[in-house]
């Protein structure tokens, strides 16, 4: 049933976006913001769905296949689109857009992961599969389970690293690089992903852990927030 979901969720944006593609080409703005949403909107609601089945048994072998599948998934049919807040200011550093763009297709991560996390959420109240049962029981079920100094370099480190990684792989073969990036992001997983959850994702760590944000607000910002932007700053001062 999860499966089925997840497959549902992939070709309803897909056939957002090529409709998209055919009524908004004349509206650049409307066009980019709608594309951005709806690429995001699949990326939360999917690892929304995947970060129930990280406890399907063989662990952590399920949650890693899944992962590695669903982020090659991701990578071939969200083309064109960041789905990060980071990696959309990349761009505007290089003088390749506004600061306008950069500010709606930023603004359309977060309503996306808005909109996933009321749309996951009222899938789980449906209780179609066996882990949506008490999905909605817990108000924050915290990935930090590690002190915050340490959550933060790890978030920054993994931006870092996939920043980088993203940046050196612009020469490989598309059809290869996806593999590179989704193999890379898999390994953070399995090395993080215990810790800090391995998110390097401001949009997704809100649509994950909205309720955390607003418990703790300060620490969560500095962890998912903070310390991935600086790491793609980082990165882009170093090139």
């Amino acid at each position: 049933s999860s499966l089925l979901l997840l497959s549902g969720v992939v070709g309803a944006v897909g056939l957002c976006r090529r409709l998209a593609r055919r009524r908004l080409r004349s509206r650049p703005r409307l066009f980019a913001f709608l594309l951005e949403m709806l690429s995001t909107f699949q990326v939360c609601a999917c690892t929304s769905e995947l970060s129930l089945l990280g406890s399907v048994e063989p662990k952590p072998h399920t949650a890693l296949t899944l992962t590695y599948g669903f982020t090659v998934l991701h990578g071939l049919t969200l083309a064109g689109s960041t789905c990060n807040p980071c990696g959309t200011l990349q761009p505007m550093w290089g003088g390749g857009t506004s600061l306008r763009m950069v500010g709606i297709k930023i603004a359309a991560q977060f309503v996306a992961a808005v909109l996933a996390r009321v749309f996951m959420h009222f899938v789980w109240s449906l209780e179609l599969a066996e882990p949506h049962f008490g999905a909605l029981s817990q108000s924050c079920s915290s990935p930090i389970q590690t002190t915050e100094t340490q959550a933060f370099c790890i978030e920054l480190l993994f931006s870092v690293v996939f920043q980088l990684a993203v940046l050196r792989a612009e020469s490989v073969n598309p059809k290869y690089r996806v593999h590179l990036i989704a193999l890379l992001i898999t390994m953070l997983v399995y090395a993080g992903g215990n810790l800090t959850g391995a998110i390097f994702n401001p949009a997704l760590a809100f649509s994950l852990h909205a309720d955390c944000f607003y418990d703790r607000f300060l620490s969560y910002s500095l962890v998912y927030w903070v310390a991935p932007s600086l790491g793609k700053s980082l990165i882009l001062y170093a090139f």
